[in-house]
């Protein structure tokens, strides 16, 4: 199975093989305001299975796990397609929106809940963490 996460203008695609690693929520601040939503919706999949297309600019930060995390963002329309880390320099996050497929399979995992805002019910037979999850895959303290 291949899914196609694009742009709003088209120009930066990536194309992703298989199934995701992880589908996940995370209520961070840093992803509540690079999104302009209350969360951001994510998604993992091995940087094998994932094919790039198009130019993006990046813009790089520091995430609240202190590992280095850069956002790749269409220059055009400046919306982000997909992301990497040096905690898993293995995995390029995609956000699930930019799929704009509404099959897309649903989330597992819910992180950073300490800063979720209190209005957003979300499923009980999902992980909660009040943080993320370390690169031992362990929730942080």
């Amino acid at each position: 199975m291949q899914r196609t996460a694009q742009c709003q203008c088209g120009s930066l695609r990536v194309i992703a093989s298989g199934k995701p690693k992880l589908v996940y929520l995370c209520h961070c601040q840093a992803c509540q305001r690079r999104t302009g939503s209350v969360l951001h919706a994510g998604t993992s999949f091995f940087k094998d299975q994932v094919r790039l297309e198009g130019t993006s600019k990046v813009y790089a930060r520091r995430a609240d796990s202190g590992f280095g995390i850069r956002m790749h963002f269409c220059p055009e329309c400046g919306t982000t397609v997909y992301l990497e880390t040096d905690k898993t320099p293995d995995i390029c996050g995609i956000p699930v929106g930019c799929f704009a497929d509404p099959d897309f399979p649903g989330p597992t995992l819910s992180v950073w809940e300490e800063t979720r805002h209190s209005w957003l019910s979300l499923p009980a037979d999902m992980g909660h963490l009040a943080k993320g999850v370390g690169v031992d895959g362990r929730p942080t303290e």
